[in-house]
């Protein structure tokens, strides 16, 4: 089904590994397409609760974009790319089941983008986070100038774009851009333990979760307002009636998403 990545579904989870080792797992307009058809999946199916995006391989995540693409665009072709990349990153972070990248490697350029666009990070101990775009006279373009100052704060977020450095795991972790850092063995397994913990929960109000905090960062929405309305609305599900039987009973509750 997809050229450039690699699947698989256990436990209701679905991974989705880029697998362009060669390459570092670079990004290019194929990556990106199968990446949008990925999403549909967790969108559409309705048996996928959770989903990891990882990169193939011990060296990546995804080192960059592609650059031998970028050689011939213009400038409204270069716009037409980012904002492709735009619509596919905007689409995982605001999928309603919860997506978390694994930074297994280098997450450079685009690579950190798509990490930041799922909803939080692991890394192994090997990471390296950085956006060097301007070594090669550009400038992030598919989200980053702006989900990476939301996390870390302008000043870092600056200095980081500005300078083209690279920093480790752990600076990433004591920046908060990344929630744990992990041996390298331990950092599918991390994860899919977090997305099953996630699988007990309602995944009506775990959406609502998702689509608040987003609200958080968007400034054309009131988040407070969005807030009381979507509070309100978990009023009429039945997954709250169950969560409220259940913890009335001592009981583990079984929540249906209805």
């Amino acid at each position: 089904m997809y050229q450039t990545l690699s699947t698989a579904i256990e436990q209701n989870i679905l991974t989705i590994t880029i697998n362009r080792p060669e390459k570092m797992n670079a990004l290019n307009q194929q990556v990106l397409a199968d990446l949008a058809l990925a999403v549909d999946e967790i969108y559409g199916d309705k048996t996928i609760k959770g989903a990891i995006i990882t990169g193939a391989g011990e060296k990546a995540f995804v080192a960059g974009a592609d650059i031998s693409e970028f050689l011939t665009l213009s400038s409204k072709q270069g716009e037409e790319l980012a904002k492709k990349g735009h619509v596919i990153f905007k689409r995982i972070a605001s999928c309603p089941k919860p997506i978390i990248a694994a930074v297994n490697g280098f997450a450079l350029g685009g690579g950190c983008e798509l990490a930041m666009a799922c909803h939080f990070r692991l890394a192994s101990e090997n990471a390296k986070f950085g956006q060097p775009e301007v070594n090669l006279g550009l400038i992030p373009g598919y989200g980053g100038t702006q989900r990476l100052t939301e996390l870390i704060g302008k000043g870092k977020a600056m200095e980081l774009m500005m300078t083209g450095d690279m920093i480790t795991a752990t600076e990433a972790l004591s920046w908060g851009l990344v929630n744990h850092v992990l041996k390298p063995e331990e950092l599918l397994p991390k994860a899919k333990t977090i997305l099953l913990k996630i699988q007990t929960k309602a995944p009506l109000a775990i959406a609502r979760v998702i689509k608040c905090a987003n609200a958080a960062l968007d400034k054309d929405v009131d988040g407070y307002e969005l807030e009381l309305k979507e509070f309100g609305a978990c009023f009429a599900t039945k997954d709250l009636e169950e969560g409220a039987a259940a913890f009335i009973q001592k009981r583990q509750p079984n929540f249906k998403g209805e």
